[in-house]
């Protein structure tokens, strides 16, 4: 939706194509980070953004055993949101999506599943599309694949998927806010567990991290262990467990993968997000840098998609640019997601004894301006984009 919207802006014909109805599911991926807001005031949009509905987190903190320590403070942040915008994402879509409309190139297709790719020459055309009233192809000069780490672009394209590995799995739940609660995202560590707490005003959205295919034994152990489980971690839910994780149907199970493509590309397709990269939910960067690749592509080839000089064949070797210039944060940010699972919450899981605050928490207590650099890493990440691609078409009202 954002390559959309950045490429109707410079005034490409875009047809983006959403297989359901409505953007109302629980995505849990809400965090939408100072990198993101900086985007959306270069485009000008900030303010009637941050009119939608949206909590603040402006620090991440950790409570391991009973002692609590800030580990990032985005108020240190030179960004021009130094905050953790906490936003559904079907608001954020909504909002893209009406900025995008405001341009006479861009089209929306609802109830509009790509489920295959049409090829010619050995050169991607378009999409074969299903719909409610049947199959249709959707032509195109290039075709973006956006569809998540489960996409049918890529596998329809034949793209080589490297898995990185994920020892982990995450088991989401709500738990209601109560007005004595604190406030504040952060997690929780205790013997043997860990969970992450996401402050969303109303309710704490929570992420219990389990060994991989850990779900089945922890569901034979029964309901009640599991709720005992939570609240040894987090007492402050004893008086609500009950009530909020009611049955099975309440919990739901989130498979981790890490993975990448090794080449995002072929000629006519490009692929970006989870369906190039495939990120753990540690440290909530993955929409992120779904939104950077996607500056990142407009930035290189909106002008000449616009230009109807410009070949089919001569967009070729920008597709190779664009993942030569995402591939580094890429890289650089799954390498510390996989360090982060195999060597900190891994063994955690496996441990027997009570969890000790680290030295590296204790020296951001001492001295505090150091948590800007794990503010930096989550909250901008390495090479963050700016939007560079033009505005050569006008939007058919103001914003």
């Amino acid at each position: 939706m954002m390559l959309g919207l950045l490429l109707a802006r410079a005034g490409v014909d875009v047809a983006v194509l959403e297989k359901h109805g409505d953007f109302l599911r629980d995505f849990r991926g809400d965090t939408v980070h100072p990198s993101t807001l900086q985007l959306m005031h270069e485009l000008g949009l900030l303010e009637s953004f941050l009119q939608r509905p949206h909590d603040k987190a402006h620090d991440i903190r950790a409570v391991i055993g009973g002692t609590e320590s800030v580990i990032a403070d985005f108020s240190r942040l030179r960004t021009r949101c130094r905050f953790i915008a906490m936003v559904p994402q079907w608001e954020f879509l909504d909002f893209l999506r009406d900025e995008a409309a405001l341009y006479p190139g861009f089209q929306l297709s609802m109830e509009t599943e790509a489920v295959g790719l049409i090829e010619r020459a050995g050169r991607i055309t378009g999409v074969r599309a299903r719909t409610t009233t049947g199959e249709v192809l959707i032509q195109a000069d290039l075709v973006i694949g956006a569809d998540g780490r489960k996409s049918a672009v890529r596998e329809a394209a034949g793209l080589q998927v490297r898995d990185l590995g994920a020892p982990i799995d995450v088991l989401w739940m709500r738990i209601i806010k109560l007005r004595t609660d604190p406030s504040g995202s952060g997690g929780r560590i205790g013997t043997g567990r860990f969970m992450a707490m996401i402050d969303r005003g109303t309710y704490w959205q929570c992420a219990y991290v389990i060994h991989k295919g850990g779900s089945e034994a922890i569901r034979e152990r029964g309901l009640d262990a599991f709720r005992a489980d939570i609240v040894a971690l987090v007492p402050l839910f004893a008086d609500r467990i009950k009530a909020q994780v009611a049955s099975w149907d309440d919990v739901k199970l989130l498979s981790v993968s890490v993975d990448r493509l090794t080449r995002w590309w072929r000629p006519g397709l490009l692929c970006i997000g989870d369906a190039a990269h495939a990120m753990s939910p540690i440290g909530g960067v993955g929409i992120n840098l779904a939104i950077q690749d996607a500056v990142a592509a407009a930035n290189v080839l909106a002008e000449p998609l616009a230009d109807a000089r410009v070949s089919a064949e001569r967009l070729t070797p920008l597709l190779a640019k664009v993942q030569r210039r995402r591939m580094l944060p890429t890289r650089l940010t799954q390498a510390v997601q996989v360090a982060a699972q195999s060597r900190l919450i891994n063994p955690l899981l496996d441990s027997t004894q009570p969890p000790q605050v680290p030295w590296v928490l204790k020296l951001l207590d001492r001295w505090p301006a150091l948590r800007a650099l794990p503010a930096y890493a989550v909250g901008v990440g390495a090479r963050p984009e700016h939007v560079r691609s033009p505005e050569l078409t006008r939007p058919a009202m103001p914003h």
